[in-house]
């Protein structure tokens, strides 16, 4: 009884770790796509806005519009925003997380030979 005890802990603490794992795993993929789509200039920053909410789509992550915030400095481009997502961590127990998203992205013009 003991042994099945100690197995049934260890098959929830896997899950758990998997799905929360599997949560940031999406997190930086996302992330890493929003850091790309911030080096394109030619945009607007409506434009980039836009192009960070179809990412977020494009993952499955719930990102509300308001929730992000696009600003450009000199040739930065600030991409800031926050959302929460439930993860079954137990069988009948969600809990929300919180992701955050920082892109802090830095244009380089090449000089002319």
């Amino acid at each position: 009884m003991k042994v099945l005890f100690k197995l049934a802990l260890v098959a929830l603490i896997a899950n758990a770790t998997w799905r929360v794992g599997s949560e940031y795993v999406t997190h930086y993929r996302f992330a890493d796509s929003v850091q790309e789509a911030a080096l394109d200039m030619r945009q607007s920053d409506e434009e980039l806005r836009q192009r960070v909410l179809a990412l977020a789509v494009k993952y499955g992550v719930p990102l509300a519009e308001e929730a992000v915030t696009v600003r450009r400095e000199n040739r930065h481009t600030y991409i800031d925003g926050s959302y929460v997502k439930p993860i079954t961590l137990l069988p009948g127990y969600d809990r929300p997380w919180v992701f955050t998203l920082s892109v802090d992205s830095y244009f380089i013009v090449p000089s002319k030979l």
